[in-house]
């Protein structure tokens, strides 16, 4: 009786054992080395490498490029977030609709692009964003709009990479939300379409509080992968121009993986490991006060 107690551990070790190996011993190796000045002369000789201590933190907090990434990932994940969320709810609710026709056909070319390698989507929407050759500067000169150099001004880089993102995420995020809206009652619709509410009202009263814990999940996913904010600036613009596009995962890419400081490419990244843990704390919260007042 007493070896059944171990069975279920059997079955788990599998599983166990690979998180262990793949993901918790490089978590912990990651952590050591952001206390070390762990370079590319430490590669070949283990023995220069010194230990620093906390002194990688501290040229963080000083660090001019790091705080422009911050500020950078933060406009990404503020801005673009909830252009996607917004973007998928107004999808889901119009495929919902009984009166749009040929469902399956916008349901597929909506979710194309999050199955589509972002690598490859990156470099086509590179060209759509040519100032003088690509078809979105073409369609805004219909309307007397001077070209606009897209990934080459400062004040654009960021709208233009955002535009993007969305674009490319909100199908899955679609998804989600047409899987809350399918199991809404359709008996609280009728219910209020008998007490003469609009279909605005209906909206407002019956499907966003419906859809108000698939709301807070596609929030934390879209923040999560958000803040994780890479591929696009690192085919499109190398985080130029003037670092204007410089996102904190490029940031500690380029210290890693380019100047090999990984001593302190990995203090970056448990820097930015906490800020995603405070924001999913934060959500957490928020939905345990929604909770209790319900």
């Amino acid at each position: 009786m007493q070896s059944r107690k171990f069975i279920p551990y059997f079955f788990l070790f599998p599983a166990l054992g690979t998180l262990l190996v793949f993901f918790f011993l490089p978590v912990l190796a990651a952590f050591i080395m952001s206390g070390t000045d762990f370079d590319i002369y430490a590669l070949g000789y283990w023995e220069r490498t010194r230990i620093i201590f906390l002194q990688n933190y501290q040229r963080i907090f000083n660090d001019p490029l790091f705080w422009k990434a911050i500020f950078n990932t933060l406009y990404f994940v503020l801005v673009g977030g909830p252009l996607t969320i917004v973007l998928a709810f107004v999808a889901a609710v119009a495929l919902n609709s009984k009166l749009l026709r040929f469902k399956k056909i916008f349901r597929l070319a909506f979710f194309m692009p999050v199955i589509t390698t972002l690598v490859a989507v990156a470099v086509v929407w590179r060209y759509l964003y040519h100032p003088r050759y690509g078809v979105i500067n073409y369609i805004l000169s219909f309307f007397d709009i001077a070209p606009v150099d897209w990934l080459g001004d400062p004040f654009w880089v960021m709208p233009a990479l955002i535009i993007l993102a969305a674009w490319k995420n909100f199908g899955y995020s679609m998804m989600i939300y047409l899987a809350g809206l399918q199991a809404i009652p359709d008996e609280l619709y009728e219910a209020a379409e008998i007490d003469g509410a609009s279909r605005w009202q209906q909206h407002l009263k019956i499907t966003i509080p419906q859809l108000a814990p698939t709301t807070i999940f596609i929030t934390v996913i879209t923040a999560i992968g958000y803040f994780q904010f890479f591929a696009e600036p690192y085919v499109m613009t190398q985080g130029g121009p003037l670092h204007a596009s410089l996102s904190i995962v490029l940031y500690l890419y380029d210290q890693g993986f380019r100047w090999w400081q990984m001593g302190y490419s990995s203090a970056i990244a448990f820097i930015l490991f906490f800020i995603m843990i405070g924001f999913a704390v934060m959500q957490s919260l928020f939905r345990k006060n929604q909770r209790e007042e319900i």
